[in-house]
């Protein structure tokens, strides 16, 4: 069974319903603006364009966003003469990176090749080099909490690696030579500023997400004031993503996290009130609930999770979601079903067939509440 199927889907996305490049580079005229968002109260599904949402909200309302900027974290790579291509993924707490090792496809991406041996060096641009030490399924003297490694194996198997790299400064050897991840759907190379939200900050660490949390890239300046200006407000958290598995569609790593103690105080007063807590991306989701605590109160936190939100856990805080569309296998789908249930997410998914919606990272958006 999929984990689609497990979600109450029973779905094939046609390759055409991918969106291969960015809103604004998909026709003359196009802006963020023309992003199409599908709206779904329970089993009711609606049809808008994304520049309506300050309409479909309401004052009180608050949007949980993540500040977490895109690094660019695929680097070109040869181990011997043979030329591979390095996703870093996650920064451990020892210094070593969560690293995925793939083979170039020929046609500017990359498919999954097997992880390791253990031993294995990987040379780099700038004569850096890094070397496989362990998968992340290891636990030991990598693992959070028992030496400081970082993230220890949810997930498992041998795509992921720690790896000891030999310059100190990673982030700026991904701002040297780097470029953003994409995968096989999407049409070409985009500069990273595509790959990067109206809410993305910069960390004096020079920490990132290995991949977009993609559901507020179609936020802009001008809307977040016309949100503001109609009573909507605004928490910012904070969820370093690691590197997806577009092949297995395994569950996520462990991963990075804050949330700030004023962000926290602004969700108990909104869940309080008659405000909504509405995430945007399921990054923000899986941040908040990881603060929550068993009453449903949310406190500042910071730190690793290793939380997968499913619909036998359920939500605490959450009460609407804003994400892209997934592919049926994605772990993500149990997420949407924990907050929506899984006839409402299969009710919306179809609509969202019939009606054409884009998928992945620069397709259409979902807005949806239980």
């Amino acid at each position: 069974m999929t984990v689609g199927e497990g979600a109450g889907l029973r779905i094939r996305v046609p390759e055409e319903l991918s969106a291969r490049v960015p809103v604004e580079q998909r026709g003359p005229g196009l802006d963020r603006g023309a992003v199409r968002l599908l709206v779904s109260h329970g089993t009711e599904v609606a049809h808008h364009v994304f520049a309506e949402l300050p309409k479909l909200l309401r004052a009180g309302d608050l949007l949980v966003v993540n500040t977490s900027p895109t690094l660019a974290a695929a680097v070109d790579g040869r181990i011997g003469r043979a030329r591979v291509v390095v996703h870093f993924s996650t920064r451990g707490d020892d210094g070593r990176w969560a690293v995925e090792v793939r083979d170039p496809d020929g046609r500017g991406t990359t498919r999954a090749r097997a992880g390791g041996p253990a031993g294995t060096e990987v040379g780099l641009p700038g004569g850096a080099r890094l070397v496989l030490e362990e998968p992340l399924a290891a636990r030991g003297g990598g693992a959070a909490g028992q030496g400081g490694g970082g993230p220890a194996g949810q997930g498992g198997g041998a795509r992921l690696w720690w790896a000891r790299v030999s310059v100190r400064d990673v982030p700026g050897l991904l701002r040297g030579y780097g470029r953003p991840i994409r995968y096989a759907y999407t049409e070409r190379d985009q500069p990273l500023s595509v790959y990067q939200s109206v809410f993305a900050l910069d960390g004096p660490d020079g920490a990132g997400s290995a991949e977009m949390p993609s559901a507020s890239r179609p936020f802009t300046a001008r809307m977040v004031t016309d949100l503001v200006i109609r009573g909507v407000r605004f928490a910012p958290v904070t969820l370093h993503t690691g590197v997806a598995s577009v092949e297995a569609h395994e569950p996520p790593y462990p991963e990075r996290f804050e949330v700030p103690e004023p962000s926290a105080r602004l969700i108990n007063a909104a869940r309080a009130g008659d405000g909504r807590v509405i995430a945007v991306g399921t990054t923000a989701v899986r941040a908040v609930e990881s603060a929550a605590g068993a009453d449903g109160q949310v406190r500042g936190a910071a730190g690793w999770t290793d939380l997968v939100v499913e619909p036998e856990r359920g939500v605490r805080v959450v009460d609407g979601l804003l994400t892209g569309l997934h592919e049926p296998e994605a772990s993500h789908l149990l997420m949407l079903g924990a907050i929506a249930g899984r006839a409402a997410l299969a009710r919306s998914y179809d609509e969202a067939l019939r009606g054409l919606y884009l998928w992945h990272e620069f397709g259409d958006l979902h807005l949806l509440f239980p």
